[in-house]
């Protein structure tokens, strides 16, 4: 068995949607990213690449490659998951955390934990979502992004 933990972040900039958890959400603001910002995906992908025993994200898909710009995060995830299959491994378990003063997240858990699942090639009871607020503290508190945690367990297929 293998733990891994991912953490990602993205500041907001002018839109008309957000996506998290490889869903679209309706929000008066975009998520600023070299992708396309999705910070629940990027921190599981983080979890599950570290796990591994690989390097995060950022080395897997730099975000000065064209071939990223604007890519939906669900593809990466795949990606993701393609690697930590080689490597011989199989999800036990992922567990994570959006923190966002806004939007509230609640109606769209269970869709993101479809999408999730359906992305990673595992049924959805493998895959936890929830979701915070800071209180109006910090960076999310005061509305100025959302970031988002995870923790994965991998076990060896052999």
């Amino acid at each position: 068995m293998r733990i891994g933990h991912g953490y990602d972040v993205h500041k907001f900039a002018n839109g008309t949607e957000i996506t998290i958890g490889g869903i679209s959400i309706p929000y008066e603001k975009r998520l600023l990213a070299h992708s396309d910002g999705d910070v629940l995906i990027h921190a599981i992908s983080d979890a599950l690449l570290g796990a591994a025993g690989e390097r995060d994200i950022g080395y897997q898909f730099p975000d000065n490659a064209d071939e990223y710009e604007g890519i939906d995060s669900k593809i990466l995830l795949k990606r993701v998951n393609s690697i930590i299959k080689e490597k011989g491994f199989e999800i036990e378990y992922i567990d994570s955390t959006i923190i966002a003063q806004a939007p509230k997240m609640a109606p769209y858990i269970e869709k993101m934990r479809e999408a999730l699942a359906h992305a990673l090639e595992i049924d959805i009871s493998l895959v936890n979502v929830k979701a915070t607020t800071e209180e109006h503290l910090g960076f999310t508190g005061r509305k100025e992004g959302i970031s988002a945690h995870a923790v994965c367990l991998l076990k060896s297929k052999e």
